[in-house]
């Protein structure tokens, strides 16, 4: 894996390979990755979350590239992001973690 990717890890143990760039999205993430010292989050850009589930994951990867691709955009081009109610409240547990 390069410098450039990331490696989320789900309660269920899925990865989820993405781009550091779209990984900083996430205050925490970008904390644990610009990290001093030898942690393994610094060391193998890889993270490890046991409390999310992987549906709830790879929807919080989803946004991370919705989050990058229209961040300079105007409040009216920019589309309506996508999300199941079913999922809402874990979602917004997760997203308050990850400081999104």
């Amino acid at each position: 894996m390069s410098k450039k990717s990331v490696k989320l890890v789900s309660a269920e143990g899925f990865e989820f390979i993405i781009d550091h760039k779209a990984a900083c999205v996430s205050n925490t993430i970008k904390q644990m990755l610009s990290s001093e010292g030898n942690f393994t989050e610094t060391e193998l850009g890889e993270i490890s979350f046991p409390e999310i589930s992987s549906p709830i994951l790879e929807k919080i990867c989803e946004y991370f590239y919705y989050k990058l691709r229209y961040q300079n955009e105007s409040s009216n081009s920019i589309p309506e992001f996508q999300l199941p109610p079913e999922i809402a409240l874990e979602l917004l547990k997760a997203a308050n973690y990850l400081d999104t």
